[in-house]
């Protein structure tokens, strides 16, 4: 084919690629390096996932282990020693998970067990710190956040510091935690020696109970030893209701009166109410 002005030659075709080649070449790199640093970056992420996942089972296997024989009242001493050094490993396994993985959601899970085991060896001082830590993971979710900050503030109470947790329960929740937020309230102004501030949380939560049709046996007790009857909340309506067949009709034969028995077949009830998580 005769070549034409505008038809590239053998020396045009080198030539541009001398000018060109090298940010052909640049551009070709950097699109293989996006490429494979971000396979590298979903398979690194995602097997440090499936580590903090490992270490985190391991954590609740344990964990299990040490609220299982902490049950037993009975315990030898052999078995003693054994649940201490339980105790021990099992806080060494979450401050290992939490130093490597801290601001993932496994980091805040093992932490809370490990408040509540701080918790139920009494050291509230303890179990505070270690919920300011999960309280600091920042997860995105405001309702592991309330769980927190609710837990949190308990743990204050406990330990004494009525004013840091009446802080510390004033922060603002998602609605679905409110009626535990208003109880939390009660009992702190109750330690306050606040008797109508906690009258008034107290009915608050009941009040806010009341809406979502749960009653709670705990929060009634606690009203009625400040003198408060809490009237009765009604039960959810159940969403299937109960169908009863008609009496079958006396059959007289004979002078002999004879009756042929209906069944009453009552549908099961099925009644929810909102938990709060």
């Amino acid at each position: 084919m005769a070549q034409t002005p505008r038809s590239p030659n053998a020396d045009n075709s080198m030539q541009a690629l001398k000018q060109y080649g090298s940010y052909i070449l640049t551009a070709i790199l950097l699109a293989l390096a996006g490429y494979f640093g971000w396979t590298y970056w979903q398979d690194n992420h995602a097997r440090v996932d499936t580590v903090a996942a490992d270490q985190y089972a391991d954590i609740q296997r344990l964990n299990e282990e040490v609220s299982l024989a902490a049950q037993n009242p009975d315990l030898e001493a052999e078995a003693q020693t054994a649940l201490v050094d339980s105790r021990t490993q099992l806080n060494k396994n979450i401050d290992a998970l939490v130093s490597t993985h801290g601001d993932s959601v496994y980091a805040w899970q093992a932490l809370m067990i490990k408040a509540r085991q701080q918790v139920d060896s009494d050291d509230f001082a303890g179990a505070g710190e270690t919920l300011k830590k999960a309280l600091a993971i920042d997860l995105g979710d405001a309702g592991l956040k309330a769980i927190t900050r609710l837990r949190y503030a308990s743990t204050l109470l406990a330990s004494g510091d009525a004013d840091a947790a009446l802080a510390e329960a004033n922060n603002d929740i998602p609605s679905s935690f409110e009626a535990s937020q208003q109880e939390l309230l009660g009992d702190i102004y109750l330690a306050k020696d606040d008797e109508k501030a906690a009258i008034r949380a107290y009915n608050n939560a009941w009040e806010l109970l009341r809406k979502r049709q749960e009653t709670r046996a705990v929060l009634a007790l606690k009203m009625e030893g400040l003198g408060i009857i809490p009237d009765p909340i009604s039960e959810p309506t159940s969403l299937i209701r109960a169908s009863v067949a008609p009496e079958q009709p006396l059959v007289t034969e004979n002078t002999t009166e004879s009756s042929e028995n209906g069944v009453a077949g009552t549908a099961p009830s099925d009644s929810s109410g909102n938990i709060e998580n």
